[in-house]
């Protein structure tokens, strides 16, 4: 059976809740055969709509109170403001951006997609390209620490207009790797169901499908994953065995954000590797396993979205220089009161073997 027979035998290769990174979820409204075998019928997700709806509306809350203020506090700290400072920052505007899209994909869990391809387009890009540089952003905070700490080199650290550069390319690669999805993406009117924001690209959709899920899976994950282990694995063992208590505790924070990050979106990507291979007929496609896959997405993808909202609270508990540069701008315009400001004293500042990379937050 080819790709164009199979994509006009079922509407199951259309990806009806299209909340995840890689657009590819398994809500049918139709039947589909697969070779040998009785047509598959889909199983409800046990996932109450409305549940996710309010789910996304508080992520939608915290994630733009938390990452605005984090925005706010690194700015306003240009003096001690690091390299890695710098990179955070980016991290919160990205996840400010697709807290924006949250209020979309909430509407879309009840009414179907109702805004028109153009911001199909639009809201589907700022998702794609917050979760690339996001790990990005990671991977290059973990070279980072890597370099101040392994090597206690100052030459790229110290240089903040190098990062600039950085950052731009970042962003650059991440709508490289979102464009695809801007390109393709159109409203779909699929028979006996509401619309839907889905990539169409023909005939060979099945095809092209794959590959725009392989590709960003290997550079836009897979790789910044494999740097960031390499990385950390060398700073955690040379910390431990020079016994750098002091970085070790500045470190924290920076680990905290990682595992987060890992802990929210490694999930679903596995369940897409899985997914993936099942597709590929490396492991056996079967209904139950699509339908099973199918629950898996659409709970890891929950999990992956609240990750937006975390990283200030990461900040707020953890990052001592964080709080006390939120109270600092509060004292300034008279929230509270000086004196309550010198009762929280002012956090210790650990620096690092590169000079002006320590963290602010």
């Amino acid at each position: 059976m080819d790709d164009s027979n199979t994509d006009s035998l079922y509407w199951g290769n259309f990806a009806w809740d299209e909340d995840d990174a890689y657009n590819y979820t398994y809500n049918y409204t139709d039947l589909l055969p697969l070779p040998g075998t009785a047509p598959c019928r889909p199983e409800s997700l046990d996932i109450n709509k409305y549940a996710v709806v309010a789910i996304y509306a508080l992520v939608f809350l915290l994630s733009l109170l938390g990452n605005s203020l984090v925005m706010l506090v690194v700015l306003y700290n240009r003096i001690s403001r690091s390299v890695t400072d710098i990179y955070l920052l980016n991290l919160a505007l990205a996840d400010l951006l697709f807290a924006l899209t949250l209020p979309f994909w909430a509407a879309y869990k009840t009414t179907g997609w109702i805004f028109g391809t153009t911001m199909c387009r639009v809201v589907s890009l700022l998702k794609e390209v917050n979760f690339y540089s996001g790990i990005l952003l990671l991977a290059c905070i973990s070279v980072d620490r890597y370099l101040a700490i392994v090597h206690a080199t100052r030459t790229l650290t110290q240089k903040r207009h190098w990062v600039k550069f950085i950052c731009l390319g970042i962003w650059t690669l991440s709508l490289i790797l979102s464009l695809p999805i801007f390109v393709f993406r159109k409203t779909v009117y699929p028979p006996d169901s509401g619309p839907v924001c889905y990539e169409d690209m023909g005939a060979n959709t099945t095809k092209w499908r794959m590959v725009m899920r392989i590709l960003p899976q290997t550079f836009g994950f897979l790789l910044p994953l494999l740097v960031m282990l390499f990385c950390y694995g060398f700073t955690l063992s040379t910390l431990f065995q020079a016994h750098m208590g002091q970085k070790h505790r500045a470190m924290r924070v920076i680990f905290a954000v990682v595992l987060v990050f890992l802990l929210c979106w490694l999930p679903y990507n596995l369940v897409l590797v899985t997914d993936t291979l099942m597709r590929l007929r490396v492991i056996e496609e079967t209904c139950q396993r699509r339908n099973d896959i199918g629950r898996a997405l659409d709970a890891t993808e929950i999990l992956g979205f609240l990750h937006s909202c975390l990283n200030p609270l990461i900040y707020a508990f953890i990052g001592q220089k964080f709080r006390h540069g939120l109270l600092r701008i509060m004292a300034t315009h008279g929230l509270i009161s000086k004196e309550f400001l010198a009762k929280e004293g002012k956090p210790s500042f650990v620096g690092s073997s590169s000079g002006n990379t320590s963290t602010t937050i």
